[in-house]
């Protein structure tokens, strides 16, 4: 029916247990990046899940809920921001989800990475799948937990600097942010090695 948004895959292969991995936060100014991993039924089927940036936030939340709950296994990695000015964005990513992978109670048998880059994880394949939290239930559900779970940690550090926006903006480059480092200049989560002015310009004097 014309309309209907299509369901979501429930595994790429059958007979394998397997792990959905996603990341939130690569984008952002401040705050570290979050990754979840997550193993689902072979037979699961929920035709509410999709990609988290899809959903609107509460919706996000309950379906956290969701999630937490009928998953096999389910973890939540981190990379901090000294972490990805070190290695950079990219590694640091790929670091958070090798730390979810690491956190699951149930071992998978071959991961499905969103995105097209990934670093192996030891005795684990994977594959990588663009735009995966629009094609298979497990990484649809580990986007809406890395998401939901960065968005509770930025809410946090909103507390101790609401000069920010963080609980508006998340750490994304947004105008307001921007304009608040210009005033009060950078915080200790602020990624140095990120254009944080907005002017093309890096800054790492500070």
């Amino acid at each position: 029916m014309a309309g209907l948004r299509r369901m979501l895959l429930p595994c790429m292969a059958e007979g394998r247990v397997e792990a959905g991995c996603d990341e939130a936060g690569r984008g952002c100014l401040a705050g570290a990046v979050y990754a979840a991993a997550v193993v689902l039924p072979s037979d699961y089927v929920n035709a509410e899940l999709d990609d988290s940036k899809c959903l609107t936030a509460r919706r996000r939340y309950a379906l956290r809920e969701v999630v937490v709950h009928d998953a096999l296994a389910w973890a939540v990695g981190v990379a901090s921001p000294e972490e990805i000015d070190r290695m950079n964005i990219l590694r640091a990513s790929i670091l958070a989800m090798h730390r979810a992978v690491d956190g699951l109670k149930v071992r998978p048998e071959h991961l499905l990475v969103d995105g097209n880059r990934f670093s192996p994880y030891p005795g684990i394949g994977h594959d990588t799948v663009v735009k995966g939290d629009g094609k298979f239930l497990s990484i649809a559900a580990a986007s809406i937990l890395a998401k939901t779970f960065r968005d509770d940690y930025m809410a946090g550090l909103h507390q101790e600097y609401p000069c920010y926006g963080w609980d508006r903006n998340k750490g994304y480059p947004t105008e307001e942010h921007r304009a608040a480092i210009r005033l009060h200049g950078v915080s200790p989560y602020h990624r140095r090695t990120f254009n944080l002015w907005g002017d093309g310009q890096l800054r790492l004097d500070f």
